[in-house]
């Protein structure tokens, strides 16, 4: 079972403004509503780690996804397995951020893939929360790749 969502964002930055933004994880912190706190680097091979705002008050989630590709200024893959059992096939991700020229701008798609057998049971859970968090992530990068100054959401 496959299951996609995809988003974009017109801004109005070149194309290096909003890979500086979207590749400095110390600043993620600062503007982004979905990560919380990220480490690591973008290059192929590495190991991030990404928290997101916690579920509810036991449950933190910390997602440590793979950089698959890192293309300056153009796009950037992350490959995760989101079930702890390691066991592949039960629910994977692929995340793709590609940064295109737009209107003078850029155009800037977010892609989610999730494939395996748990998808079925989240796919209504995603459309409600993960889509929305998506298109925050979006506006923020938006908002800092353009120089407005956006206050942390929470």
């Amino acid at each position: 079972m496959t299951f996609e969502l995809r988003t974009f964002v017109d801004i109005d930055a070149t194309a290096e403004r909003v890979w500086q933004v979207l590749t400095d994880l110390p600043a993620y912190p600062l503007w982004n509503p979905f990560i919380t706190h990220a480490e690591g680097s973008f290059a192929v091979g590495e190991r991030l780690s990404f928290t997101l705002p916690p579920v509810n008050a036991l449950l933190r989630v910390t997602l440590r996804p793979t950089v698959v590709e890192a293309t300056p200024c153009r796009r950037l893959r992350l490959r995760s397995r989101q079930v702890k059992l390691g066991i592949p096939g039960l629910f994977d991700a692929e995340h793709t951020f590609t940064v295109a020229p737009h209107d003078g701008g850029v155009r800037l798609w977010q892609e989610q893939r999730l494939h395996g057998l748990l998808v079925p049971l989240t796919t209504r859970s995603l459309n409600r929360h993960r889509l929305p968090a998506l298109n925050a992530m979006n506006a923020a990068l938006k908002d800092r790749s353009e120089g407005t100054p956006a206050a942390r959401p929470g």
